[in-house]
C-alpha cells in the first residue's frame, strides 16, 4: 500500500528535477557561462530536495514543521516560475508550459503520501472495521427480513378479517331481508279485508257487543320480566339461633359435627348466614 502513493511521488519529484536543471542549463546557458548555469539548476533542485527530504525525516517521527513545509513550497513555486518563464521566452511555448506544473505536482503528490501515511492503519484494524461492517450489514439485511416477514404476516391477518367481516355483513344483510319480507307480508296479510274477518272472528270479546282489533306483535327490544319475589323468612335473634344450633347439634349422641349441624339446619328450613351460623355454633360448643 506504501509504494502506491511513494512511488509517483518519487517518479514526479525525479523528473521535475531533472526537467528543472536541464531548462535552467539551456535558459542560462546562453546568458552565462554553463557551469554557472549548472550550479543554479543544483541549487533549485537541491534546496527542494533538501526540504523534501527534511519533511519526510519529520514525517517519520510523527512531527510537522510549517516553515520547512513553506520553504519546500517556496522551492517547488521557484521551478515552476523558471519553467514558466523558460516556456514564455523559448519559440514552442505550448508544449513547456505543458510540463511546467511537474515540481507543484510533485510536492502535491509528496502530499498526499503524507495524508495517507497519517490515516493508514495496520491489517488487523482494517481486518476488525471489515468484521465490523459486514456485521452492520447482517444484522441490517435481517432486520429487513424480519419486517418484510412481519408485514406479509399483517397483510395476510388483515385480509383474513375483512373478508370474515365481509361475510358476517352479507349474512346480516341478508337475514334482514329476508326478515323484512317476512314481516311485510305479515303485514300485508294483517291488513287485508278477509284476513280481519276471520282473525275478528277468533278472538274473544273483552266486552259484549265489542270486538277486539288484532294488532301485530311489536318488533323491538323487550324487558326481562322478573320472577316473584320470595317473601323473606324473619332473620332469627343471636339467642334463637344458639337454642336452634344446641338442638340439633345436642340430638344425637356423640353431639353432631358442624358440617352435619349445618346441613341439617338448612333442611329443617331455618335461614342464617354461614358467618353467624359457624358463631353460633362456636358459642354453643364452648
Amino acid at each position: 500500500m506504501n509504494a502506491k502513493t511513494v512511488g509517483p511521488a518519487v517518479a514526479m519529484t525525479a523528473v521535475s528535477m531533472v526537467l528543472t536543471l536541464a531548462v535552467v542549463v539551456m535558459w542560462l546557458g546562453t546568458a552565462v557561462p554553463w557551469a554557472v548555469a549548472l550550479v543554479v539548476g543544483l541549487g533549485i533542485d537541491g534546496g527542494w530536495l533538501a526540504t523534501l527530504a527534511y519533511e519526510r525525516r519529520l514525517a517519520a517521527q510523527g512531527d510537522h514543521s510549517i516553515p520547512v513545509t513553506v520553504v519546500g513550497w517556496a522551492f517547488g513555486a521557484v521551478a515552476t516560475g523558471v519553467l514558466v518563464a523558460h516556456a514564455l521566452t523559448s519559440s514552442s511555448p505550448a508544449a513547456w508550459l505543458a510540463v511546467s506544473w511537474f515540481p507543484l505536482a510533485a510536492k502535491a503528490l509528496w502530499l498526499v503520501h503524507g495524508l495517507w501515511e497519517r490515516t493508514a492503519l495496520t491489517p488487523r484494524a482494517l481486518e476488525s472495521i471489515r468484521g465490523i461492517q459486514q456485521e452492520a450489514r447482517d444484522e441490517a439485511a435481517v432486520a429487513r427480513a424480519r419486517l418484510r416477514a412481519e408485514a406479509a404476516t399483517e397483510e395476510t391477518r388483515l385480509t383474513a378479517v375483512t373478508g370474515a367481516g365481509a361475510r358476517v355483513a352479507r349474512v346480516q344483510a341478508e337475514t334482514a331481508k329476508t326478515l323484512s319480507k317476512a314481516w311485510s307480508t305479515l303485514e300485508t296479510t294483517r291488513a287485508g279485508e278477509e284476513t280481519g274477518k276471520a282473525l275478528t272472528s277468533v278472538t274473544t270479546p273483552v266486552t259484549p257487543g265489542v270486538t277486539p282489533r288484532w294488532d301485530l306483535p311489536v318488533w323491538g327490544p323487550s324487558e326481562p320480566v322478573g320472577s316473584p319475589a320470595l317473601e323473606a323468612a324473619p332473620a332469627l335473634t343471636d339467642d334463637a339461633l344458639d337454642t336452634v344450633v344446641e338442638e340439633i347439634r345436642t340430638s344425637r349422641t356423640p353431639p353432631l359435627s358442624y358440617r352435619e349441624m349445618a346441613a341439617r339446619f338448612r333442611t329443617a328450613g331455618h335461614s342464617a348466614s354461614e358467618v353467624r351460623l359457624r358463631a353460633a355454633w362456636k358459642r354453643v360448643a364452648a
